[in-house]
């Protein structure tokens, strides 16, 4: 359904900084795979057609590239599993396409199969010192919308990084030059462990333990086999607020400093309900941990400086809880739980981890999580696990290349069961639209009773 009309490889259209970076260790514990975004744009009437210009699109991103410049370079391997990058220019690659379908087809843009094509494919058979670590697919619908997807090498950003270049790109697009309150930076040894490496001050459990299995289980394979399904899950802010509410209110026996977010009533609400329904087929003693990411920028001493560009999340998993201790409590034990793995990553804690990785003769044990559908390398996330991912503070919706903000921005794919990002909509109104990939066979009853709960709640109000 979709056609490649030209590829272009775009480097940056002045000088850039050359030689080989050493990456630190947020960087080599991240996926070295290529994160799948689109960002969806609808023509202002029927009948129109976005005023694109495909040249001005690619001189644009030659200009970002001059201040962005790592992301025209390479990565190679080197020793331990770790990578190295090589600023070498070689620039990222720019496809033009066309779709015969309308943007109305392809419903809320949840990330399916269909979805997936409108997002450059990368040959992972190939060398990595071949990738691009930026590849941009420019879609134009029969209908006039477009949509611009977007794999960006995780190693090289997280999500804020992202929307940084992203919303740059837009801005220079648009016409407007880059000010110094736009500009990245690039110095990534301030987020180096210590140098001699110190000894770990805490047992680092995202990275010692494995998740749960299934009871009577040895080992996740049965699991990974399974059909699963991708969904958009909508909440309004009433909704929202409904589910804050009912975790502040149900605080038995836990100390709170603070009331508890929406991420955090959220992120506990679907924990609870994806225990719920897959606990028809297993045990209320079944054990399950939700894995989650926590951008660090603000939380080390001193901070990190304002627009650092590359990784800055730690992973951190809650305590190890039972099916029947999150189904028989309040949400605000479940929302507690995730606190938990929130706040303990401190400065020390942060900088133990950075010391933990940096002793590792072999980092490649500790990545997970491959923005690949199926890989099976590395820890299962899936059931009786969850993931529940954070894109709540990303300003997606800036990013305005001459068109006007996009309608929808969200994962172009989500790779296993128990995968999810809990994202702003596009309408700022508080409302929280979210992703999510679980085993076909639960899915209707997810839905079900993720809607029927909060209902039940706001009755009560």
């Amino acid at each position: 359904m979709t056609s490649i009309r030209s590829v272009s490889i775009v480097v940056p259209s002045e000088p850039t900084p050359s030689g080989l970076l050493r990456l630190p260790e947020t960087d080599q514990v991240a996926q070295w795979t290529h994160a799948p975004l689109i960002y969806i744009y609808r023509a202002k009437s029927n009948n129109s057609t976005i005023p694109f210009s495909f040249e001005a699109m690619k001189n644009s991103l030659s200009r970002a590239l001059i201040h962005f410049y790592p992301l025209a370079g390479r990565l190679h391997w080197i020793e331990g599993g770790r990578l190295e990058l090589d600023c070498n220019a070689m620039g990222v690659q720019l496809l033009e396409a066309y779709s015969k379908a309308e943007l109305d087809e392809l419903g809320d843009f949840a990330p399916t199969d269909a979805v997936r094509d409108l997002v450059p494919k990368v040959d992972y058979t190939t060398p990595i010192e071949e990738w691009p670590l930026l590849l941009v697919q420019v879609t134009r619908f029969r209908c006039g919308g477009l949509c611009v997807g977007v794999a960006i090498s995780h190693t090289m950003v997280d999500g804020r990084s992202a929307t940084h270049l992203i919303n740059s790109w837009a801005k220079l697009s648009r016409g407007y030059d880059l000010e110094d309150v736009d500009m990245p930076f690039l110095d990534r040894t301030v987020l180096r462990s210590s140098e001699p490496v110190k000894t770990p001050r805490f047992d680092h459990v995202e990275y010692t333990t494995k998740p749960p299995v299934l009871i009577g289980r040895t080992d996740a394979n049965e699991e990974r086999k399974k059909e699963t399904s991708a969904t958009l899950l909508k909440l309004t802010r009433e909704q929202v607020e409904v589910l804050k509410k009912r975790a502040n209110q149900d605080v038995v026996g836990v100390t709170t400093k603070r009331p508890y977010s929406r991420y955090e009533a959220i992120a506990g609400h679907m924990w609870r309900c994806a225990c719920k329904v897959r606990a028809v087929d297993s045990h209320n003693s079944q054990s399950t941990r939700a894995r989650l990411g926590v951008d660090i920028r603000n939380r080390l001493k001193p901070s990190l400086p304002e627009r650092y560009f590359g990784n800055a999340i730690s992973t951190t998993v809650t305590p190890i809880c039972l099916y029947e201790e999150l189904l028989s409590r309040p949400l605000s034990y479940s929302a507690g739980k995730l606190r938990e793995a929130i706040e303990r990553m401190d400065d020390e804690y942060i900088r133990s981890a950075l010391d933990f990785i940096s002793s590792q003769k072999d980092v490649s044990g500790l990545r997970s999580s491959f923005h690949i559908q199926g890989f099976s390398d590395g820890p299962f996330l899936g059931n009786p696990n969850i993931s529940l991912g954070s894109w709540i503070g990303l300003p997606f919706y800036d990013a305005d290349f001459g068109w006007g903000k996009p309608i929808y921005v969200g994962p172009g794919l989500l790779n296993m069961d128990g995968k999810s990002f809990i994202m702003p909509s596009p309408t700022a109104d508080g409302s929280i639209i979210i992703a999510l990939r679980l085993q076909t066979q639960y899915m209707d009853s997810f839905k079900k009773i993720f809607y029927e709960d909060i209902s039940a709640s706001l009755a009560k109000l």
